[in-house]
């Protein structure tokens, strides 16, 4: 009797032991194991990215998802992720937030003008979208850098009214529904995010445009100081300074 309750306290101070020294890892993540905080409009070339590295070094990394101005409070909390990937003006957030060890640029997100496949309407430029016969969607400027910048060009242009005539109630806050607009064939045209109208590639097309807008947007990996994986983190941002620009650049992350 004796030796059995022996035996059970020294398991209890076995397991005290062990979720005492586990209290401070990442929720969900292994020793060995990154954590990918990954905006929403970055998710394939993320995915890419972590498979080619995994490939190469045999570490495992995770992705939690999510809007940038979403993720940016476990940032600034230092309580979650190893890596953030996001967009301007984030990382200068994350420095603010004295959360920043390390940055690479993988490339550009880009507001692209897309169309139907075959270009039924003979869009051809910005200026179009103007056109009576046309049915137009775009991102809501209240929850969209996209769409920001789409408006300030609009007004710059003196087209904006005009324009969102054609728009009437399709201002959305997801991308993806301005892709599954045009692959439902719901609308003639829209302004979306480069890498996003990459994943729609089969339903739309690109009508290349002159960039006018008055800001360039970079898309960064960056290394978070708070990380207890130090030298995971370090490993996976020199993979990410050799192959993350290929990389974003495939799926479609260039002005």
């Amino acid at each position: 009797m004796l030796m059995n309750s022996i035996k059970l306290i020294i398991v209890f101070l076995i397991v005290v032991a062990i979720v005492g020294c586990g209290a401070d890892k990442h929720p969900n993540a292994s020793k060995d194991e990154l954590v990918i905080l990954c905006g929403n409009s970055f998710l394939p070339p993320t995915e890419a990215l972590i498979k080619e590295f995994k490939k190469e070094s045999g570490i495992n990394a995770t992705f939690t998802t999510g809007g940038s101005e979403d993720l940016l409070p476990h940032v600034k909390a230092g309580k979650m992720g190893d890596v953030y990937i996001t967009h301007d003006p984030y990382l200068e957030y994350t420095k603010k937030a004295k959360a920043y060890s390390d940055h690479v640029y993988v490339g550009f997100v880009a507001p692209v003008l897309a169309v139907q496949k075959g270009n039924p309407k003979s869009i051809k430029s910005i200026n179009d979208l103007t056109k009576n016969d046309l049915k137009v969607a775009l991102s809501n400027p209240e929850y969209s850098t996209c769409g920001e910048l789409v408006f300030k060009l609009l007004e710059k242009k003196k087209i904006k009214n005009a324009v969102l005539k054609n728009v009437g109630n399709r201002l959305t806050k997801g991308h993806s529904n301005l892709g599954n607009f045009l692959k439902t064939k719901a609308v003639d045209a829209v302004i979306m995010w480069n890498g996003v109208a990459n994943t729609f590639k089969d339903h739309l097309e690109i009508v290349k445009t002159p960039y006018e807008y008055d800001t360039e947007i970079n898309v960064s990996v960056i290394g978070l100081s708070y990380s207890k994986h130090t030298e995971l983190v370090k490993k996976f941002m020199k993979f990410t300074r050799e192959n993350g620009p290929r990389i974003f650049s495939e799926y479609g992350y260039v002005k």
